[in-house]
This record gives C-alpha cells, sequence and structure tokens, in this order.
C-alpha cells in the first residue's frame, strides 16, 4: 500500500507541474504587459527622451535566440538516451546564457556612457523605463541559470531519460519563456521609441 500510495503522489506531481509552471508564466507576462504599458503611457510625456539601443542589446539578443535553440537540442538529444550530446548542449546553454547576461551589462555600461542613467536627476523617464523592465527580465534569466543549473546536475546524474524527462523540459518552457520574452521587449523598445 505505501508503494501505492508513493506512485500516486509522483504521478499527482507530475500531472500538477507543468499547469503550474504554465501559471506562474501567465502571470510573469501579465507583468511585463503592465510595465510595457506603462512605458507607452509615459512616452505622451513632454520629458519623454527618445535615444537608440545600446548595440550590446543586439548581441544578447542573438545570443538569447541562439540559447534557445541549443536548449531545444538539448530535448532532442535526450528524447533519443544521448545524455552526452544532451549533457554538451546544456552546458552550451548555459554558457550563452551568462553571455546574454554580460552583453546586457554592457548595454547598461554604454548607455550610462551616454548619460542615460537609471535614477536621479539626470535620468529620463525612457531610460528608467529601460533599465527597470530589463533588470526585471534579467531577474528571470537568472533564475533561468539556476534552473539550468539544476538540469545539468540532474543530467549528469543520468537522472533523465527518454522515458523520464520532465525536469528538462519544465526547465526547457522557462528558458524558452524567458527568451521570447526577451525578443519581445528587445522589438518593443526598438519599434516603441
Amino acid at each position: 500500500m505505501k508503494q501505492t500510495l508513493e506512485q500516486e503522489y509522483k504521478l499527482a506531481k507530475k500531472k500538477s507541474a507543468k499547469p503550474m509552471l504554465w501559471v506562474s508564466l501567465v502571470s510573469m507576462s501579465m507583468m511585463f504587459a503592465g510595465l510595457t504599458s506603462a512605458y507607452v503611457v509615459s512616452r505622451k510625456r513632454s520629458d519623454w527622451v527618445a535615444f537608440d539601443l545600446p548595440s550590446a542589446f543586439y548581441t544578447s539578443t542573438i545570443l538569447i535566440v541562439v540559447s534557445s535553440i541549443t536548449f531545444m537540442l538539448a530535448k532532442y538529444f535526450i528524447k533519443r538516451n544521448k545524455i552526452n550530446l544532451t549533457s554538451l548542449n546544456l552546458v552550451f546553454t548555459l554558457l550563452l546564457g551568462i553571455g546574454f547576461l554580460f552583453f546586457q551589462v554592457e548595454g547598461f555600461n554604454e548607455m550610462f556612457d551616454q548619460g542615460f542613467v537609471f535614477a536621479g536627476a539626470k535620468s529620463t523617464v525612457k531610460s528608467s523605463f529601460i533599465y527597470g523592465i530589463t533588470l526585471a527580465h534579467m531577474a528571470h534569466i537568472v533564475a533561468g541559470l539556476m534552473v539550468l543549473l539544476v538540469v545539468i546536475y540532474n543530467n549528469f546524474n543520468k537522472k533523465y531519460s527518454s522515458a523520464n524527462s520532465l525536469g528538462l523540459e519544465l526547465g526547457a518552457i522557462f528558458w524558452h519563456f524567458v527568451d521570447v520574452l526577451w525578443i519581445y521587449l528587445f522589438l518593443f523598445f526598438y519599434l516603441v521609441r
């Protein structure tokens, strides 16, 4: 009987994992929708100062898109029980994610060097929004990197296989979400000046 209860618990946990992740992703989407809506409304202010996005943001965008591809490859290889290729692509994803963060900070440095600061007397409404929204996204990337570290650890310990890849799949869903979210934010900042 104990084994049956334990199996039922694992099955229930497995069934609820993806729906709970999707609920959290929807709530995160709503937060960023609110922030970008506030950005649009604030554009009408008389003290709005338009400026181009830092070039480092273009590089970071390429890196995060490639990181989603490597995560998709990791998922592809785990379904074929190719643990080493899965591990390789997961590590590439981690390195690309770290590169993304590096170039986001470089973008902040570019903005700062141009005189666009986050807060204070020299800040602009637009620069404050870009710093704030991008920092909020970066916090989600850091969370994604932590999830990725757990996925890598579990994969190295052979906890995933073609028959059991839920943790890797959940990590991939979250990672693709932050990827798509950045593409949305980047295009939004680029188009809505």
